[in-house]
């Protein structure tokens, strides 16, 4: 069969023939049908991300839409063994069935982008229909996702914050009740954050770093009620890998920070939620469109730059 195969760690991956997997009485073999060249699929190929593992040559692909034995589609998660190949090996007990019907290349661009505020939403934070939610780092397609879903949960109130401002306009016809422009103007972006988002109830922060100190700063002495719970959850760091607080914030206000990704969330909890969101996508609810590549021009669907609402999509 044919993959796609990091050969070195900083160069794209190459069109190359494998061996055909096998399965065992506890796996089941599928036909991928499309896979999605994500932000963590690149930083895992390249050996960045926390999840990276050194072993050469690799499959890239960090999830999936498979074709199973029974004609079934389904989304399939495979970080260690990596999806972009023609077939695969997948655990069926950790498989999500995606509709019968659904498009798996639109499944494909959104599933991962959508499932990081889903997650979070549903089960990371006691987050009820009606709270406040802030999006730090909603410009990027994680974030303009984590809007519209938001929005989809029941969200009363939706502020999102970012760099692009045509972004953030956009936004506002996208479920935003209110923009904050992060920019490098320190005192203005601090006002208009405490301004907006002073009495949020939950923070998706795709940012951190100096972004997101100068956000809690800006925001903690702004909140009406310090005892009131403000869940702020760490979910990407394009802004930096580490921040400082003081423990005087900590101590004067309710304010609780966690992270959430593949470590903090179990498996069972993906399998639990993710039914529903990817029936949510097929039902064109919630949608990222895919730009489409097929699995032999690998080299030039890794160099393209995905535009705004833009997922690359590996098709086999």
């Amino acid at each position: 069969m044919h993959a796609a195969l990091v050969e070195k760690l900083g160069e794209p991956p190459r069109y190359r023939s494998l061996a055909e997997p096998h399965a065992d009485a506890r796996t089941e073999l599928v036909d991928v049908l499309a896979v999605g060249v994500h932000p963590v699929t690149r930083a895992a190929a390249s050996g960045r991300h926390y999840t990276s593992t050194d072993r050469l040559p690799m499959v890239p692909g960090v999830d999936g839409v498979v074709r199973r034995a029974d004609g079934s589609l389904a989304f399939v998660a495979a970080r260690t063994t990596g999806t972009m190949a023609e077939r695969i090996v997948i655990d069926p007990a950790r498989a999500i069935p995606v509709p019968a019907g659904a498009d798996p290349a639109v499944v494909a661009a959104t599933m991962n982008p959508l499932m990081s505020s889903w997650v979070v939403l549903r089960a990371r934070v006691p987050f009820v229909a009606g709270q406040s939610v802030l999006v730090l780092g909603a410009t990027g397609n994680a974030g303009s996702m984590a809007v519209k879903v938001a929005r989809h949960l029941g969200a009363g109130r939706i502020i999102a914050a970012g760099r692009n401002q045509t972004r953030l306009d956009a936004l506002l016809a996208e479920g935003a009740d209110d923009v904050v422009a992060l920019t490098s103007d320190a005192g203005a972006t601090a006002e208009a954050l405490a301004e907006a988002a002073a009495d949020v109830d939950v923070v998706l922060d795709y940012v951190w770093g100096a972004a997101s100190e100068h956000a809690m700063r800006a925001i903690l002495p702004a909140r009406t009620d310090p005892a009131r719970v403000l869940d702020w959850v760490e979910i990407g760091s394009t802004g930096g890998s580490t921040i400082e607080l003081d423990g005087a914030s900590l101590r004067s206000h309710a304010l609780r920070i966690s992270g959430s990704g593949f470590g903090s969330v179990p498996l069972a909890v993906y399998g639990r939620e993710l039914p529903e969101a990817a029936a949510a996508i097929a039902s064109g609810a919630l949608v990222v469109q895919p730009r489409v590549f097929a699995l032999a021009d690998i080299e030039q669907a890794w160099a393209y730059v995905d535009r705004p609402g833009e997922r690359t999509v590996i098709v086999p």
